[in-house]
């Protein structure tokens, strides 16, 4: 069918892009250590994007089997939408060499039964009950899906690929005195062993653990180390200003590469050409290859996240950085993110750790300024651990980038995001 729909295209006077996907994914919700919900779920569409006389149309139909009538309407819909459209028109890519990227699909993922899937979810609810523990509760999530989607444009670009994804959470919930609470989750390309499962219930139970004990922290301002999801709070702060619709919309308190940006103690890489991992892929939404992106190198602005739109209107090359599914325009994201590791070993640091913060939406993108609730830190002294929580981490995220003193050279991964500790200077109150 989308040769059919590229012929049907290819007779009209205009530039086109195609984008397709097919998938299907189940997923389990487990309350009070019972499995309570199971869903399956099928999808598959294409999104049409029409560039004409420097206008941009777009629409999409659900499905992949229709008839010749429909694609035709489908084809003069998205024709009339770029005649009338206001939205700038930058093109689109031409053809590319994509580099295969490894990992990214699981035959047991694809060809897991649905029963299988089902009794796999059954067993991790039973097992949160043999570890729960006193006053414990737990509960979690277990998904799996396999999307087979493709790229094609009146370029010659014409390209697919399929990939699998499972995901794992827990949640803990620690009753008695002082409630606690703990949580984990994970995203993997292939199929995990049940070890995986266990030490995502393990985790979020050391945590509720660690959270029912804790306490208020005094006030405190000085070096503190950052553990990777709470580093991810502050570094998503500085994200939202290298996007390229953000530079170009002013939107940014960067204009150009070469700014200083952070400590020269910190590298951050956005990188979709790595093996295996959840956020990597061949080609972006719009068919530009994956790249190894360098975005701040020893604290200096490298390179914005770019798509092809924005990086056509700001005179700069694409990282292949465009995400989005059959019933979106594309939009720029960040694939699979990597602070570098240092040299030195954060592990044995005795002072104030903080492990998880929330409230990041609240920030300030361009003044940097945030003030953020802490769900767990904790005092290390003479390696005696003293938790805390419910304080508020403030400041401003690119003075606290700024004063990164050393960044510790164990990486740890959540999803598609890949830190080590950080010890830089902050304040609690």
């Amino acid at each position: 069918m989308i040769d059919e729909l590229i012929g049907i295209l290819e007779r009209e006077n205009v530039e086109w892009e195609l984008y397709w996907e097919k998938g299907r994914g189940g997923s389990f919700r487990i309350e009070r250590e019972r499995l309570e919900r199971s869903q399956r779920k099928f999808h598959s569409g294409i999104g049409l994007r029409i560039g004409y006389r420097g206008k941009l149309g777009f629409s999409y139909i659900t499905g992949l089997a229709h008839d010749r009538e429909t694609l035709e309407n489908f084809v003069k819909r998205t024709i009339k939408l770029a005649k009338i459209s206001e939205v700038p028109f930058a093109g689109f890519p031409s053809i590319g060499k994509p580099r295969s990227v490894g990992g990214l699909y699981d035959k047991l993922i694809d060809e897991i039964p649905f029963e299988d899937a089902y009794a796999l979810a059954g067993d991790f609810a039973s097992r949160m009950a043999e570890l729960k523990g006193e006053g414990v509760t737990l509960s979690g999530s277990l998904a799996f899906g396999v999307n087979t989607y493709g790229v094609a444009n009146s370029n010659g670009v014409f390209l697919e690929e399929r990939s699998t994804g499972m995901s794992v959470s827990a949640y803990a919930v620690k009753g008695g005195g002082r409630t606690g609470t703990g949580s984990y989750y994970q995203s993997y390309r292939s199929l995990q062993p049940f070890e995986e499962l266990e030490r995502a219930i393990n985790l979020a139970i050391e945590e509720a653990e660690l959270s029912g004990a804790a306490g208020k922290l005094g006030g405190y301002s000085g070096e503190l180390v950052f553990e990777p999801e709470a580093f991810w709070a502050i570094l998503g702060i500085l994200l939202e200003n290298l996007y390229g619709d953000s530079v170009y919309f002013g939107r940014s308190r960067f204009s150009r590469p070469g700014e200083h940006a952070a400590s020269e103690e910190l590298t951050v890489i956005d990188d979709p050409s790595i093996e295996g991992l959840p956020g990597s892929y061949s080609f972006d939404g719009e068919g530009t290859p994956s790249r190894r992106t360098v975005l701040v190198e020893d604290g200096v602005l490298r390179s914005f996240l770019l798509d092809h739109t924005y990086a056509s209107f700001l005179g700069m090359e694409s990282t292949g950085n465009a995400v989005r599914d059959f019933r979106t325009m594309p939009h720029i994201g960040t694939s699979n993110l990597l602070v570098e590791p240092g040299k030195e070993s954060l592990r044995d640091f005795d002072g104030v750790v903080v492990k998880k913060v929330f409230g990041e939406h609240t920030a300030n993108p361009v003044s940097g300024d945030f003030s953020l609730t802490v769900e767990l830190g904790y005092v290390v002294k003479n390696g005696e651990l003293r938790p805390f929580r419910d304080n508020m981490l403030v400041g401003n995220a690119f003075e606290v980038l700024r004063s990164i003193l050393t960044v510790g050279r164990e990486t740890v991964r959540r999803s598609s995001f890949v830190s080590p500790r950080v010890l830089a200077v902050g304040k609690i109150v």
